[in-house]
C-alpha cells in the first residue's frame, strides 16, 4: 500500500526513510484571504481549503489555523475576573477590572478582514501588579474533543500538530505588552517583570500535565514567531533557553516531537540553533527574505529537521519562477531527508494565481526526488 502524507510526515521525525521529497507548504492563510475577497483561482473556486491540498497532493500541519477548527488549547479566567468586552464599529475594546486598576486592551478589524491588537494590556511599570493579578488568574487546557475535531479534519493529509502557548518572555514583548513597554519594564524594574513571567510559566503546568498523558500526540509547535528584532542573545540565553529546555523537555519525555517557528532576523542566533531542544526548526526564513543564507542554516542546525526552508516572497511575481526552482533544489540538496520543505513561512496573500502554480509546481517535483 502507498505511504500516506501523515505516515511520511511523522517517519521525517522518527529518522526514518519515506518515498520522496515531503512538501507541506502551509497556504491557508492565503487561501482564507482570496476566498473573502473572490479572487481566488478558476481551479479553486468551487473547492475548499482540503481539496486544494489534494489537488496538488500537499500536505496540511496545523489543525486549527485558518482551517475553521477549534484550537485544541482553551483560556479561561477565574470567576473573580470581571471582563467588560464591546465593539465599537471597527474597534473590539476589552476592559479587564483589577484590585489594582482597570487595564485595557483594543482590536481593531483590518481592511484585511481579521483582528489586530492596537492596544496592549500592561503599559508602564504602574501596571504590573494588575496584570500579575489577571494572569495569576488565567488557566489554559488542552480539549481533546477539540483536536480530534481537527485531526479528522486534517485526516491523511498529515500529523495534525497545534501550538503551545508562547514562552513567558515572548507571551510579554508580543502578546501582553507594547515591545517596547516590555524591555523599559524589563530593564526599570527586573525583578517584577521576572515574577510574572514565573507566574506565566505556573499557568502552564496544568496544560503540559494533559498534554504528556492525553497519547493523542506526536508533534507541537512551540508558535514563538522568534525574531532578533524582540531579543538579544544574553536575554535569549537567560529568559528563553531555560524554558524551552524545560517544556520541551516534558513534551520529549512522554514521546512528542516538537519544532518552534523562528521567522524574522535571526543570524545572531545560528551558533544556537543546533542545541535548541527542539527535534526541528520551523519557518527559517533565508535569503533574499532572510539574513542568512541556507548554507548558513545548514552548517548551524547539526542534525535537526528544518521545516519550511522556501523564502515566501519567491512566490511573488517580482521573482521569476526560475529563482523559486533554483532555490527549491539547493533547500532539498542541503537538508533532504531531514526535511519538512515549506515556506517561509506561509504563502503570501499577494500572490495570486501564479503563485499556486508554483505551489503545484513543487509538489509535483517533489514526487519525483527520492
Amino acid at each position: 500500500m502507498a505511504m500516506t502524507l501523515r505516515e511520511m510526515n511523522l517517519r521525517v521525525f522518527q529518522r526514518k526513510a519515506i518515498p520522496h521529497v515531503f512538501f507541506q507548504p502551509r497556504f491557508e492563510p492565503w487561501f482564507d484571504w482570496h476566498r473573502q475577497f473572490e479572487s481566488l483561482p478558476p481551479q479553486l473556486e468551487a473547492l475548499s481549503v482540503r481539496d486544494a491540498y489534494d489537488l496538488i497532493g500537499a500536505s496540511m500541519r496545523t489543525v486549527h489555523y485558518y482551517t475553521g477548527q477549534p484550537d485544541p488549547v482553551v483560556t479561561t479566567y477565574a470567576g473573580d475576573v470581571q471582563i467588560d468586552r464591546r465593539q465599537e464599529g471597527d474597534l473590539l475594546k476589552e476592559r479587564f477590572d483589577t484590585p489594582h486598576g482597570s487595564l485595557y486592551q483594543t482590536q481593531k478589524f483590518t481592511i484585511d478582514k481579521t483582528w489586530r491588537t492596537i492596544e496592549f494590556l500592561a503599559k508602564k511599570p504602574e501596571d504590573l501588579p494588575a496584570l500579575r493579578w489577571l494572569l495569576e488568574r488565567r488557566s489554559f487546557a488542552f480539549s481533546a474533543d477539540k483536536f480530534r475535531q481537527g485531526a479528522t479534519f486534517i485526516g491523511d493529509r498529515g500529523v495534525p500538530q497545534f501550538w503551545v502557548p508562547k514562552s513567558p518572555y515572548f507571551a510579554l514583548a508580543q502578546q501582553l505588552m507594547r515591545y517596547e513597554d516590555f524591555i523599559y519594564a524589563l530593564a526599570d524594574q527586573p525583578r517584577e517583570v521576572e515574577v510574572i513571567m514565573d507566574v506565566i510559566d505556573g499557568t502552564y503546568d496544568s496544560l503540559y500535565e494533559q498534554l504528556t498523558s492525553s497519547g493523542l500526540l506526536e508533534i507541537l509547535n512551540f508558535g514563538e514567531n522568534i525574531a532578533m528584532a524582540y531579543l538579544s542573545p544574553r536575554y535569549f540565553e537567560d529568559y528563553v533557553i531555560p524554558w524551552y529546555e524545560k517544556r520541551a523537555g516534558q513534551l520529549r519525555s512522554a514521546g512528542i516531537f516538537t519544532h518552534i517557528h523562528i521567522d524574522g532576523y535571526f543570524r545572531p542566533l545560528l551558533p544556537y540553533l543546533a542545541h535548541l531542544p527542539f527535534d526541528g526548526l520551523e519557518a527559517l526564513t533565508p535569503e533574499p527574505q532572510g539574513d542568512v543564507t541556507l548554507e548558513e542554516m545548514a552548517e548551524a542546525m547539526g542534525d535537526k529537521i528544518l521545516l519550511d526552508g522556501i523564502p515566501a516572497v519567491l512566490f511573488l511575481n517580482h521573482h521569476r519562477r526560475e529563482e523559486l526552482e533554483v532555490c527549491v533544489e539547493a533547500v532539498v540538496k542541503l537538508f533532504h531527508p531531514r526535511l519538512i520543505l515549506g515556506i517561509s513561512d506561509e504563502l503570501p496573500e499577494a500572490g495570486g494565481d501564479e503563485s499556486f502554480e508554483r505551489l503545484r509546481w513543487i509538489s509535483e517535483w517533489c514526487r519525483t526526488q527520492p
